[in-house]
């Protein structure tokens, strides 16, 4: 969501003439994307100057909202509620047109977040069963059956541990 922004605003300021902002997004290009713990002191410097100098200050914005959404999937569900409702308020009201369009979306499902968080279950299971799955497939290239792959593919996801007999030291 925010490097769609930051893009935005990037090649809107090249198109203004406007370098010194240009150079100025370029500079937070990896930034937007990391957690606020996870920045470099000299990302954290780019942002921090940004903050200021972002027309309207969309992209710093556009951040904090991210975060306050990041975060709102670890709280307990009656605050989780309350601070979805905010978000949504704020997010609505914040006139970036990326950030508006993301909080309809999130007022059609949310219910289903709320279920989500509820719940505590996540898609990170299904994810990486899906890319294990992927490099099996990248490792079976070259196979002539597709027979070969899905024994490939049932072996290493089916469950079974097999292990090779170690010779005795």
């Amino acid at each position: 969501m925010t490097k769609y922004i930051r893009k935005r605003l990037w090649n809107q300021a090249r198109h203004d003439g406007d370098e010194n902002a240009a150079k100025r997004m370029r500079g937070v290009r990896y930034a937007v994307l990391k957690n606020p713990g996870d920045l470099t002191d000299r990302q954290e410097e780019a942002f921090e100057s940004l903050r200021d100098t972002d027309p309207k200050g969309q992209l710093y914005r556009a951040w904090q909202l991210k975060e306050l959404l990041r975060t709102l999937l670890k709280h307990p569900i009656g605050q989780a509620t309350t601070e979805l409702n905010r978000w949504v308020f704020r997010a609505s009201h914040s006139r970036i047109p990326e950030i508006v369009e993301l909080a309809k979306k999130i007022r059609r499902r949310r219910p289903d977040i709320l279920r989500t968080i509820r719940l505590g279950y996540s898609n990170a299971r299904l994810e990486a069963f899906n890319n294990r799955i992927k490099v099996t497939i990248r490792m079976a290239y070259g196979f002539h059956h597709v027979d070969n792959l899905i024994a490939l593919v049932m072996l290493r996801c089916g469950g079974l541990d097999i292990r090779l007999p170690q010779p005795a030291i």
